[in-house]
């Protein structure tokens, strides 16, 4: 084993970042642009780097050769031998991920994570003031000692002390629920029309939501739906990689595929989060796409809206987050709602995370079964 030895240097008690963690930062978000080609992401970079000499500010001479190497030996990219490229790994996934996720609670000004707790009281994980009789399977880390000490002087004395069942308090808890959500992208073209990114930060919502889930609420569900002209299942680790296309918008296929995906869910709050910046736009109808991208169709959004109503009589709620504020796009918003009487925000691209970190950790105390 070798040790290198360099010239101590304060500049690492400023928490700065390395040159190999600073060049990963920015790789990170051009590859999520470039869908996951790190080709493509690395030519960016050497542009970057080109244009504002990102690297001559290195000590030691660490350049975008000795980064693609650590890339490589550090397990973030590795060689495809069938399509004879280099491909993001397992770990580029977890790790853009957890950035998303970081950069959303940053944001975040207020509400914190943690359990979502329900308005029940009784056996649960989080301690309230309130106390109660002890039942055959409490927790005894939540006895109240003092509590159970004086109910028992009340029939025994110091001398002749005697603990009965029935002296025993506990403090109340409350009682967590589990949640089934299913997150709807839209990828119809126009979330990069107008000169305006929009998937760009739908897609790090979407990762930094299923990466709270997966550490933080491992026994709720997160299913991942895309929808433009059609509508289908996305896997969690294809999230960072997301393209936008085809051109419509079949938002009655999105929310058809999330209210069967969540049949199979056997939870108690179940939710259907929706992120679009526009109108629906198609639909499929006898095997054919129906499409009119002027206005608002009455004949896609009644179906729509059909499709609202049996999320509703399936106790399955729909918060809308629309991305965008044209104003003929808030009537059928409020349509939408009204329909399944669920909710929607008309959400910039910076608060997106917020809105909806917030009312995921909110929407799972409202219903026990």
């Amino acid at each position: 084993m070798h040790f290198k030895y360099s010239e101590w240097s304060d500049r690492f008690n400023k928490n700065e970042k390395s040159p190999f963690d600073t060049l990963l930062n920015l790789f990170q978000e051009l590859l999520s642009i470039a869908g996951g080609d790190v080709s493509q992401a690395l030519r960016w970079l050497n542009q970057l780097d080109d244009e504002y000499k990102i690297t001559d500010q290195f000590e030691d001479g660490y350049g975008l050769g000795d980064f693609i190497e650590d890339l490589k030996e550090r397990g973030y990219i590795e060689f495809d031998d069938e399509q004879s490229v280099m491909v993001p790994t397992a770990k580029t996934d977890r790790s853009i991920r957890k950035k998303a996720l970081e950069e959303i609670f940053n944001q975040l000004k207020k509400g914190s994570q943690g359990g979502h707790k329900t308005v029940y009281s009784g056996r649960g994980l989080e301690r309230q003031p309130e106390t109660r009789s002890w039942q055959h399977g409490d927790d005894t880390a939540h006895i109240d000692g003092t509590g159970t000490l004086m109910n028992a002087l009340k029939h025994t004395t110091l001398d002749k002390f005697s603990l009965r069942e029935d002296d025993i308090e506990v403090y109340n808890t409350d009682h967590y629920t589990s949640a089934a959500t299913v997150l709807l992208i839209d990828l119809s073209h126009s979330m990069i029309l107008y000169g305006e990114d929009r998937i760009t930060p739908a897609k790090k919502v979407a990762m930094a939501l299923s990466e709270l889930i997966m550490n933080s609420y491992e026994k709720d569900s997160l299913d991942i739906i895309a929808f433009g002209n059609e509508a289908w299942n996305i896997e969690i680790k294809d999230l960072p990689y997301l393209k936008v296309g085809p051109y419509h918008t079949n938002t009655q296929q999105a929310l058809e595929l999330a209210r069967h995906t969540l049949h199979r869910r056997k939870f108690a709050n179940k939710q259907i989060f929706m992120i679009t910046d526009g109108k629906p736009s198609c639909i499929i109808e006898n095997g054919k796409m129906y499409k009119n991208s002027f206005g608002l169709d009455r004949k896609i959004v009644n179906r729509v809206l059909d499709e609202a109503v049996k999320c509703r009589r399936d106790d399955i709620d729909i918060t809308t987050f629309m991305i965008a504020r044209d104003p003929y796009l808030q009537d059928f918003v409020r349509e939408l709602s009204e329909a399944n009487k669920g909710r929607a925000y008309f959400a910039s691209l910076d608060n997106l995370g917020g809105y909806i970190f917030e009312d995921y950790i909110k929407n799972r105390k409202r219903r026990v079964k």
